[in-house]
């Protein structure tokens, strides 16, 4: 049982668009200027913004997700991740109270922020209103008197005037002002078609970026009257998420022989993966082993399965399929019937082709760019027994694409899925567990357990 003081504030927002990533990576990156040591944190399935604050804090960003890991693990997962901070930040997602279509307030930023028992700090867009700025900071303290809000930063301030009209209006509201953040067009953040760049693709603009947030920040925000704010924050109490804990309490099963070695692709075309999910696969039994498919020929020695996330595998089609030995090496091992999880970039990368150029051809699949984008939470009920789930076993995930994929035929699906429409998705064939769908294995610790016996088990029985 932990009992945690850790000073935390929430950054949310009225709106997307607002500022929030501006403003919870400039803060993370200023207090940790401070030498104070900082545990960023996501609310939501977004894998690129922590990337960003885990340049800014040198602490892995991590996400806190009521939807796809459960309101219950919110508390434990954010106490594993802030031990031994001296603050939390943690960047809330769309409007402060947009949750899940449909569900209320689940997994809204408002929902994760009364989980935590954390102040909120709402980063308003101030350049098309003055004293109108009252009526909107009013209307959302008082919408939900569990959620506190402790503080506004402006954001997009046109001028030393329009900063006063906005101050002077919301002397009236009760809720401080704890910074004004002039506009600065001049200042941008790497972006292309699905957001932000991740920092693994474009790591010298991104710390540039990320210093010049730190700089605004500092400049104009009240850095201690923040800080007095999130170590108002009540303590914790409960049990931190503990990976060993939590493949314990999942559904018992053999030991893996020997520490097999679970190769996960990185490098700047596979950035998307959540941290719990090597610390899940390291208490199961394997030696997680980084490897990255745009410069490594070969998969590290002693690969026993291997597991490729999310990322942007279009934008680097060609170093990926000019990289000839790594996809044949994929291809003999996933042929050999070890465990291959693949999600997302990983289930274009295993395809025949994407957008016409050779990928490691493990999959009777073609894959290519599309101007439509996928988007949203999804309950999914695996149709297949897999390397991840047995027939029938639910999880949730989310899906984030503007590609599709055009299957053979063969290989039977992955998931079945009822919104936004009934459909089967994905691919399940030998040890081949493939899908548009990204799961967080905090969520679901079965996964890592089944995936890392299935490795002992391929290691030690022959493939006929």
């Amino acid at each position: 049982m932990v009992r945690s003081a850790v000073p935390r504030l929430v950054v949310a927002a009225p709106a997307s668009g607002s500022g929030k990533t501006t403003v919870a990576t400039g803060l993370m990156a200023a207090f940790a200027e401070r030498r104070l040591t900082v545990s960023p944190h996501k609310v939501g399935p977004d894998y690129i913004d922590p990337g960003y604050h885990a340049l800014a804090t040198r602490r892995p960003g991590r996400n806190l997700d009521a939807y796809l890991c459960g309101p219950e693990r919110i508390a434990p997962l954010f106490l594993h991740g802030a031990a031994g901070a001296d603050l939390a930040v943690i960047e809330g997602v769309m409007g402060l109270y947009d949750g899940v279509s449909g569900q209320g307030e689940l997994a809204s930023t408002a929902h994760v922020a009364k989980l935590l028992r954390t102040p909120v700090v709402l980063v308003v867009d101030a350049s098309s209103q003055s004293r109108s700025v009252a009526a909107l900071v009013h209307g959302f303290a008082s919408w939900d008197p569990e959620v506190r809000i402790g503080g506004v930063i402006l954001n997009k301030v046109g001028s030393q005037r329009h900063e006063e009209l906005l101050r002077e209006a919301l002397d009236e509201s009760g809720v401080p002002v704890l910074g004004a953040l002039r506009r600065a067009e001049q200042l941008r953040t790497p972006s292309r078609h699905l957001g932000l760049v991740p920092v693994a693709e474009r790591r010298p603009e991104a710390v540039e970026a990320v210093a010049a947030l730190a700089a605004r920040v500092r400049e104009g925000c009240d850095l201690d009257a923040l800080l007095a704010l999130a170590r108002s924050a009540p303590p914790l109490t409960g049990p931190a998420w503990d990976p060993v804990a939590a493949l314990r309490e999942a559904t018992a099963g053999p030991s893996p022989t020997g520490r097999p070695v679970v190769a996960l692709a990185g490098g700047p075309a596979f950035t998307f993966s959540y941290a719990e999910h090597a610390e899940l696969l390291t208490a199961a039994g394997a030696e997680v082993v980084a490897f990255d498919p745009l410069r490594d020929e070969a998969l590290p020695e002693g690969t026993a399965g291997l597991v490729i996330g999310g990322g942007f595998p279009e934008v680097y089609a060609p170093e990926l399929s000019a990289n000839e030995p790594l996809r044949t090496a994929v291809a003999e091992l996933a042929a050999s019937g070890a465990p291959v999880v693949a999600e997302c970039a990983g289930l274009l990368y295993l395809a025949r082709s994407l957008d016409g150029r050779p990928m490691c051809g493990v999959l009777d699949a073609e894959a290519r760019m599309s101007e439509q984008l996928t988007l949203g939470y999804r309950d999914a009920v695996a149709v297949s027994d897999s390397v991840l789930a047995s027939a029938g076993v639910r999880m949730r995930g989310h899906e984030f694409h503007r590609t599709v994929i055009e299957p053979g035929a063969g290989a039977a699906p992955a998931w079945g899925l009822a919104v936004p429409e009934r459909r089967v998705e994905g691919f399940v064939e030998k040890g081949v567990h493939a899908s548009y769908v990204h799961v967080h294995w905090a969520g679901a610790p079965d996964a890592a357990r089944r995936l890392v016996e299935r490795c002992g088990a391929c290691a030690t029985t022959p493939v006929g």
